[in-house]
């Protein structure tokens, strides 16, 4: 690796140390496994550790996101609600040297109608004194979309289906549409969360791009449905790890819990098997729970091959996201971001969070070796 690049792949005795052998360092990886760096496309810049990234110490900015992100092998990571203005911040520092991270994208601020706010982050929002704006107009939610592409959104989210404590709030069509409209006139992509059949079905009705999570509340997806989705080329971000954390934490019994994951990796079996493209995520930064392990059992149980799973985390996210000319693949002249794992995942799928080493651009962020 070289100014930030692959400069070669080979063994040993073909790979020629760059001129100047003083500067050239290596790292013996016998027995491991090298990949290219992970994608999370799906986290949230959220937790108070993050909040307020004027006033943090870099070490501390640091140390968090190497537990939540860079721990785990992601060199690049989506966001997908938080506060723009502080995740801008981070971002710079990052760019800036004085932080160590991953690549960080973002949607900012997620759009939710009148009374959209969903019910479990109000709480969080009212303590740690976050304001998320709820959009009640067309003419508000495209505004909204070009002020915050003009100050660095990467893309847009919508709540199709707020969570609220009477059921599935869903966002009004016409507000969906305007900023589904906007934009893609912009030039981004746009991810829904669905909640219900109905929030995919009204998803898909204004044209988003990818769905953030499966949808737990309502049954399987029928045929009907699958063939639209892959029809509108939508990705999906399965997340399963996210409903077996929610259900424990609701005190659900264990066979009620055991019933939710089921659907969920039935969702994402059905359109998998379909030959819709997945996209791996977390949802961590809304969840602590950082281990990646239980999503590679989940995403297994739901007919995920190794290179499927492989693909989610590396090639998929990358062509999505137009980043293919140079991340999600080793070869020369690509991006110098890497993971090395102490196993071979092709034997073993949990070997993907075994992480022994996180390159970005070249630069070890993270190590255990």
């Amino acid at each position: 690796m070289h100014n930030g690049k692959i400069k070669a792949i080979g063994r040993t005795a073909s790979i020629k140390a760059l001129h100047g052998s003083s500067l050239a360092v290596d790292y013996n990886c016998t027995g491991m496994a090298i990949t290219a760096g992970f994608w999370n496309s799906h986290v949230h810049i959220l937790p108070p550790e993050l909040l307020h990234a004027e006033r943090t110490p870099a070490p501390a900015l640091t140390a968090q996101l190497q537990t939540m992100f860079t721990r785990w092998g992601f060199t690049t990571v989506f966001d997908l609600g938080s506060v723009l203005s502080n995740t801008n911040l981070i971002r710079s520092r990052i760019a800036g040297g004085s932080v160590s991270g991953p690549r960080i994208l973002t949607v900012g601020e997620p759009f939710w109608g009148a009374n959209g706010t969903p019910v479990y982050v109000r709480q969080y929002l009212i303590d740690n004194h976050i304001s998320l704006p709820e959009t009640t107009s067309v003419s508000q939610a495209t505004s909204r979309v070009d002020q915050q592409i003009h100050n660095g959104a990467d893309g847009a989210k919508i709540f199709a289906g707020s969570i609220e404590e009477s059921g599935v709030l869903l966002l009004p069509p016409e507000i969906a549409r305007a900023v589904v409209d906007e934009t893609h006139k912009n030039h981004r992509l746009v991810f829904s969360h669905p909640s219900s059949i109905k929030g995919v079905e009204l998803s898909l009705d204004a044209g988003v791009d990818i769905l953030a999570h499966v949808s737990t509340f309502e049954g399987p997806w029928q045929p009907p449905l699958l063939e639209r989705m892959k029809a509108a080329h939508i990705s999906l971000i399965p997340t399963l790890t996210l409903f077996d954390v929610e259900a424990r934490k609701s005190g659900l019994s264990e066979q009620a819990a055991q019933s939710l994951i089921h659907l969920a990796v039935s969702q994402l079996h059905a359109y998998a098997s379909s030959g819709g493209q997945i996209l791996f995520g977390t949802d961590i930064g809304y969840t602590d729970h950082y281990d990646t392990s239980e999503e590679f059992k989940l995403m297994s149980q739901a007919g995920m091959t190794f290179p499927q799973i492989l693909a989610s985390l590396t090639t998929e996210p990358a062509t999505r996201f137009g980043y293919s000319s140079h991340s999600g693949t080793l070869a020369p002249g690509m991006d110098a971001d890497l993971v090395v794992l102490n196993a071979d995942p092709a034997a073993d799928i949990t070997a993907l969070s075994r992480i022994v080493y996180t390159v970005r651009s070249g630069k070890i962020l993270y190590s255990n070796h």
